[in-house]
Formats: structure tokens, C-alpha cells, sequence
């Protein structure tokens, strides 16, 4: 797979390689690459968007990887949340329960 990256200085092209057992047409192997990588990035995505997950200070020892499994454990319980017509960066920032005080 060829990755073109264009930037204000120039364009950057990289190659990049994939294992797969999948017995399908270069097309076919190029689609399911794609659609791997844009699982990934949307994932990561709605990590940063929900949690802030970019600003995190874990740097050392396993705080990193323990953070990251808790935060994508929230996100988990949160988009299964049913009984609030809200997206999961709303649920996120409610007390537990889903109740606010009026």
C-alpha cells in the first residue's frame, strides 16, 4: 500500500506493508486495510473528543495503558447508556446515575 501525505512544504510518499490471510484481489485487500486504519482513527477520535484523551499526563510506568483501558471501558458503558437521548461526550460529563439536580 502507497501512502501520499501532501503538506504546505511538498508531498510526502510512503510505503506500507500488511499481513494478512486474506485470499481476495489487491482491490479487495486495499478496502479492508483502509477500513481497518479509518476504524482506528475514528476510535481515537472519539477518545480525544470524549475524554480529552491527548491532553493525558500518564507517561510513566503502566499508567499509560491502564489509563487507556479504563478510558475505553468508559466509552464502552457510555454508548450503551439507553436512557438519555445524548451522545457519549454529554453522558461522559453527567453524574453517575444520569441524574442532574433541578
Amino acid at each position: 500500500m502507497e501512502r501520499r501525505r501532501e503538506t504546505e512544504v511538498g508531498a510526502a510518499v510512503q510505503a506500507g506493508y500488511c499481513i494478512s490471510s486474506l485470499e481476495a484481489p489487491a482491490q479487495r485487500q486495499l478496502a479492508a486495510a483502509r477500513l481497518r486504519r479509518n476504524t482506528g482513527n475514528s476510535l481515537h477520535w472519539s477518545l480525544d473528543v470524549t475524554f480529552r484523551e491527548d491532553r493525558g499526563r500518564a507517561r510513566k510506568d503502566h499508567g499509560p495503558r491502564n489509563m487507556a483501558a479504563l478510558r475505553q471501558n468508559s466509552r464502552n458503558l457510555l454508548k450503551r447508556e439507553t436512557s438519555l437521548k445524548t451522545g457519549v461526550r454529554v453522558n461522559g460529563s453527567r453524574p453517575a446515575g444520569g441524574r442532574t439536580a433541578s
